[in-house]
């Protein structure tokens, strides 16, 4: 059994993953616009956005479109372990630049590092950095 997920952004999904290639290291797996579908009932603008792309981080596979009138994540949060103190906080740094921080990067019982926020695509991450033994 794999889970995976599945982001739907109101017009920002091609975006949001190259700034993810860029600076998480992800991979872009595939890309296909609403356009190229050749869909007659695309909405007017929607040509050019994503109908659906696959971004690899670590072993995890982040699938997108671009959804009319979508919104951005309530009650669900992407997990990102980083491999380092420093990292997380330049994780952080990059991921809070323009979105909503909901904690700030501190150290709790159980992280050196932990941070929840949504970034400026409306995608919400909880960072961490695990104590050392952890």
């Amino acid at each position: 059994m794999k889970l995976d997920i599945y982001l739907n952004y109101p017009g920002t999904c091609e975006e949001a993953f190259r700034f993810y290639q860029e600076h998480l290291g992800a991979t872009l797996v595939s890309k296909m616009t609403h356009g190229e579908q050749k869909n007659p009932n695309i909405q007017p603008g929607f040509e050019l956005k994503i109908l659906h792309a696959q971004l690899k981080i670590g072993n995890t596979v982040l699938m997108g479109a671009d959804i009319p009138g979508a919104e951005p994540m309530r009650s669900a949060y992407l997990s990102l372990e980083l491999d380092s103190d420093g990292e997380a906080d330049r994780v952080y740094a990059l991921l809070s630049d323009g979105g909503q921080v909901f904690m700030k990067m501190q150290e709790t019982f159980f992280a050196s590092r932990f941070a929840m926020l949504r970034d400026r695509f409306g995608t919400a991450w909880m960072l961490l950095h695990s104590r050392a033994g952890s």
